[in-house]
């Protein structure tokens, strides 16, 4: 009887020592390792911003001429 009660106790205390440890580098009880809805936000926002700068890069002047240059001396080249 003893014994049984000294093993529920160390299977407790693990178990509140672990929920700890959890709590102390950033997961919850539930375990919810995700992102919130802030985070998916400010990530979204970044990814735009991204894709913003990269197409202002490929459609601008240099770029479309060089890509024109390219396939004009690929489609010249002898047969």
């Amino acid at each position: 009887m003893i014994g049984e009660e000294v093993g529920r106790r160390a299977w407790w205390v693990r178990l509140r020592t672990r929920r700890r440890l959890r709590c102390a580098v950033g997961l919850d009880a539930d375990g919810d390792r995700g992102m919130s809805t802030a985070e998916y936000a400010v990530g979204t926002v970044a990814a735009v911003s991204f894709a913003v700068v990269l197409y202002k890069i490929v459609t601008g002047d240099t770029v479309t001429g060089a890509l024109e240059g390219l396939i004009e001396r690929s489609l010249d080249g002898p047969f």
